[in-house]
């Protein structure tokens, strides 16, 4: 097989420079392209995060009376809806700035503080969308039938369709009680969320009970917490699938996954119970057969009928290959255990899957760590973004530290050296952060009034395993995927060039958002793309063997169903829940429970994995469909790269990827851009048989 490992490194100056740069460099560098790079002057006391939240009000509602007193007569694209987008953007930039903080500060203090700034600020964020005066202004311009073009027309005609969607053109009686029902749902969901993040569910363990799981998580400190006596949290994403991919105690295994689907089953069932029930009047009181058709109407895929039938196809697809693989875990299971009659349970399923890549390709991906130490995997990725998409990437000290190990990196032109914005990472676990994996927007790249153009600051926020004492953080070869994913949501925001800041970056239909970064999942399964970066810690001339990586990708095919089916299961709750009420209250987590149940396994009675989706209050709501959606146009997007003359190191490709697809955000339709980088029409096929359908 042909290796493009050396275009990776084709010279010094495509390595993250090992030096830190001052901030003030970058900026001032900017000064010669008319831009502005900035980092966030984030609150340091809780009292300075509710000034910041009332400033950040009074001076928006200051902008929207500007543009209410405007006469008709007077109205322009300029003083309408530029400032508009302006007003809302620069008190979006308050809001992210809290959101961080709220997800990532350590003291607790502070976190409750952004907690409550943002239910403000949410509440202010609904409020915008009813003041008359404004919606008469624009109004009053659109009604001028200007001849707009490109993003200017795009932002007037969905200015008009939000309008529509919060019900300015229903009587005024209606369009207050609208108002209040999204102010006091936005509350319900901060509270949703934040009963998550701050969720403790600890777990005691003998060591026996523990067999399997590996001694790396149990040589923590915060986990080794006595003699015969290790203690794990079921809300730390990370040290559950340790338990769940490697603990050979099935009743261990059964107990730490009733408490992760169990969590904040008290607190959130009720609150989930209020926000469907919330999000169904407000649907009927909009006009909208269900929350489902609300949503997904600036989608892709337009409206719950088509987004329900393609998971559906999707599942009836996969039945064969999920009975298949069940069948074959269930073997497994019943080989170990020496009943006959074992079945697979839900705590199960990953745990034979392990032991199906061990005995059938003979993996152990626990062994796969020592190829993945953390630091070498980010610099890796470093340079092969460098080279795909013409960067620079390099390390800038912080003035501001949110946690010690946090760090601050410049991305810059590699040609042009004209700066494109900055991103922190805060990479590993700790108490009271967010408990997942995502790309956090603080300053969104937009054309400031004065013609400047700000460009992104963004933040990843992730769970890597963190270092132990003698060892660096060694990552699963699914944290490399991971990471590469989440990084391409950091480059789909810094590479924009949208003139307005609700079409910058991953401001894209939610059912595309996530495609490009899944596209660039793909790069984590090449030979030649490993060979530049992981190597075993222990000894750097040894790469991961081609067979073995082989066999990597033939394990994963062996049990794509169970993940695509449990996707699949967690798609269809979620538009279910948001179905078309049938005049009964609806049981969520009946609902779920049997959803779930049908399309993947059994769920444990009593538990209530609905309670703790956080994706149902983060944004995903009636779209988490659009994870598989996504992963379709992925696989398509992912051949341009496999069929191009260098692979995944082939800049051609990656500077279409960077002009037609991150560059644009949704300054046009999506499909468009699509077409504009594949070179021809999408096609489903790349991601059946990524899926083994025929």
């Amino acid at each position: 097989m042909k290796s493009y490992l050396f275009v990776a490194f084709l010279a010094s100056a495509l390595t993250v420079a090992a030096q830190e740069k001052s901030v003030e460099e970058f900026q001032e560098r900017a000064k010669a392209y008319n831009e502005i790079i900035s980092l966030p002057p984030f609150e340091t006391t809780p009292k300075a995060v509710a000034a910041s939240a009332a400033k950040a009000i009074a001076e928006g509602n200051a902008g929207l009376d500007a543009i209410g007193k405007l006469a008709a007569a007077g109205v322009t694209f300029d003083n309408t809806l530029r400032a508009l987008d302006y007003v809302t953007y620069v008190a979006g930039l308050t809001e992210s700035r809290l959101d961080i903080l709220k997800n990532a500060s350590p003291d607790e203090a502070m976190r409750n503080a952004a907690t409550d700034g943002i239910k403000e600020m949410d509440d202010w964020s609904v409020s915008v969308n009813y003041r008359q005066d404004v919606y008469n202004a624009v109004k009053a311009y659109a009604d001028t039938k200007p001849r707009l073009e490109g993003e200017n027309a795009r932002l007037l005609e969905e200015t008009m369709r939000d309008y529509r969607r919060a019900g300015l053109d229903l009587p005024k009686d209606r369009q207050k009680e609208i108002e209040q029902l999204f102010m006091k749902l936005s509350k319900l969901e901060t509270d949703f969320q934040n009963n998550i993040r701050k969720t403790h569910a600890p777990l005691h363990f003998t060591r026996a009970q523990l067999a399997g799981v590996p001694r790396d998580l149990l040589d923590e400190k915060s986990v080794k917490t006595g003699a015969d006596d290790y203690t794990l949290d079921a809300n730390v994403t990370f040290q559950v699938l340790e338990v769940l991919d490697n603990c050979s105690v099935e009743a261990t295994r059964k107990r730490v996954s009733i408490a992760r689907d169990s969590r904040t089953e008290a607190e959130n069932v009720p609150l989930m119970q209020q926000i469907v029930g919330i999000r169904d009047e407000l649907a009927a009181k909009l006009h909208y057969a269900s929350w489902a058709d609300y949503r997904i109407e600036p989608m892709m895929a337009k409206n719950e009928k088509t987004a329900t039938r393609f998971l559906n196809d999707l599942c009836a697809g996969l039945e064969p290959k999920f009975d298949a693989e069940k069948e074959e875990l269930r073997k497994l299971k019943a080989a170990e255990t020496g009943d006959a009659n074992a079945i697979i349970n839900g705590w199960d399923w990953r745990y034979y899957s392990e032991k199906l890549h061990q005995q059938r390709f003979h993996i152990d991906e626990e062994a796969l760590r020592v190829y993945f130490p953390y630091q070498k995997v980010l610099e890796g990725m470093f340079a092969i973004y460098q080279t795909i998409f013409g960067i620079k990437i390099e390390r800038v000290t912080p003035p501001y530290k949110w946690v010690d190990d946090l760090r601050l990196y410049a991305v810059s032109d590699a040609k042009t050296n004209e700066p494109l914005g900055l991103f922190y990472l805060d990479m590993f676990p700790r108490e009271g952060k967010y408990n997942h994996f995502a790309q956090f927007g603080i300053i969104e790249g937009s054309r400031l009034p004065d013609g400047r153009y700000q460009r992104p600051t963004v933040a990843l926020i992730c769970n890597f395993p963190p270092p132990t004492p003698g060892k660096p953080s060694l990552m699963t070869h699914d944290d490399v995927v991971t990471i590469f994913h989440e990084f391409g949501h950091g480059m789909h925001s810094i590479l924009t060039r949208a003139n307005f800041g609700r079409f910058a970056g991953t401001n894209v239909p939610r059912d595309f958002v996530e495609a490009p970064s899944q596209m660039l999942e793909y790069w984590g399964w090449d030979k030649g793309v490993l060979d530049s970066f992981a190597a075993d810690y222990r000894d750097p001339s040894k790469k991961i063997p081609a067979e073995i990586l082989d066999k990597l990708k033939d394990s994963q095919k062996a049990t794509i169903g169970n993940f695509y089916r449990r996707q699949i299961g967690f798609a269809l709750l979620d538009l279910a829940i948001h179905a078309a009420p049938d005049g009964k209250p609806k049981d969520v987590v009946k609902i779920s429970n049997d959803i779930m149940s049908k399309v993947f396994y059994p769920v444990e009675p009593g538990t209530a994995t609905i309670a703790s989706f956080d994706h149902l209050c983060g944004g995903y709501d009636a779209g988490y469909y659009g994870y598989a959606w996504a992963d379709a146009i992925a696989a398509d997007m992912a051949t341009v790269f496999q069929n191009a003359p260098k692979r995944f190191f082939d800049p051609d490709a990656g500077r279409r990827l960077r002009d037609e697809i991150y560059a644009r955000g949704d300054t046009r339709d999506v499909n468009i851009s699509i077409e504009k980088f594949l070179g021809r029409p999408r096609s489903i096929q790349p991601f059946l048989e990524k899926l083994g359908i025929k």
